[in-house]
């Protein structure tokens, strides 16, 4: 990776978790450019139709990410599916491209951290699919293309999802890349629909009761939490340092503009007392007005023989 595209990462990254200064849909667009670009890294001489899955950073840990290319017109007419969707025929991008890349998501553990509903509770990992170029596979920072399914719906087939407390109702939930929220009803036990790309989950209301832990079942990953403190605290201590930065860098400004304005008046007034110790001129009646007059002796005229011998 060159140079420039590890800044490009370090960037992102440094975005992706300074949770102080961003919201949690910038932090969630950040994260699919970044998302993105590690799926095209496991595109070496793809082939068409084919899943390839990708490696996130281990600041990452939990998050998987795979590609898929395909051209256009197959994906229209055939059909696909990739992971947990069904892509079924009829989908259409727009801007038309000739081979469009189709970047799967599963956030893990890291769900609530991007995608948190106040009062509800995620049942699912948090899966997203998003539609790009596939013209250049080492491009980066890729806008997404609109991807509509025009005749059946696309669906998603969670696996697993965990179950609901009794006496509650399990709710799809989509967020799409505006970052609105729209629920819609469960199919099938596990099944959500949608006619749009973007980012699904199953979720239920967090106010029922939990649900009582199965026998000898292990507790899946949580979010980071202490991590994220611990990256909050240092943000907050490099805004500090920025902010502090920025306040000395104007006290300084306001320091040399005041020495600049006093070194101004002090050589106007030596101006003004040089002028006031000057020899002063003698006025004089012109008309019905006084001005000033200067004094001098006019050279009287001489003849020429007065100066011969």
């Amino acid at each position: 990776m060159g140079l420039l595209q590890s800044l490009t990462v370090l960037c992102l990254l440094t975005l992706l978790f300074s949770s102080a200064c961003i919201s949690a849909q910038s932090r969630a667009r950040v994260t699919d450019s970044l998302l993105q670009e590690y799926a095209y890294r496991a595109l070496i001489n793809p082939r068409t139709g084919t899943v390839y899955d990708g490696s996130v950073p281990a600041n990452l840990t939990g998050i998987k990410v795979s590609a898929l290319r395909l051209r256009s017109g197959s994906l229209r007419t055939k059909g696909v599916t990739y992971k947990e969707f069904r892509i079924p025929v009829g989908v259409v991008e727009a801007p038309y491209v000739e081979r469009l890349v189709l970047v799967y998501q599963n956030l893990g553990n890291w769900s609530s951290y991007f995608y948190e509903l106040d009062g509800y509770t995620h049942l699912t990992p948090v899966l997203g699919i998003l539609a790009y170029d596939g013209a250049n596979l080492s491009a980066t920072g890729l806008p997404e293309l609109d991807v509509r399914a025009s005749e059946s719906p696309i669906s998603i087939k969670f696996a697993d999802p965990e179950p609901a407390p009794e006496g509650s109702l399990p709710k799809c939930v989509w967020f799409d890349l505006r970052g609105l929220v729209n629920f819609s009803n469960v199919t099938s036990g596990s099944t959500c629909s949608t006619y749009e790309q973007g980012h699904f989950s199953i979720v239920v209301e967090s106010k029922a009761p939990a649900p009582s832990p199965t026998p000898g079942a292990q507790p899946g990953p949580s979010p980071p939490h202490s991590r994220k403190n611990e990256i909050n605290s240092r943000t907050w201590i490099i805004v500090g340092s920025v902010a502090g930065g920025l306040a000395l860098v104007m006290l300084l400004s306001f320091i040399i503009l005041c020495v600049r304005g006093c070194s101004r008046k002090k050589k106007m007034r030596y101006m003004e007392r040089a002028a006031e110790v000057g020899e002063s001129l003698k006025m004089t009646s012109v008309g019905a007005l006084k001005a000033p007059a200067a004094t001098s002796t006019r050279t009287q005229p001489t003849l020429e023989s007065e100066h011969v011998a």
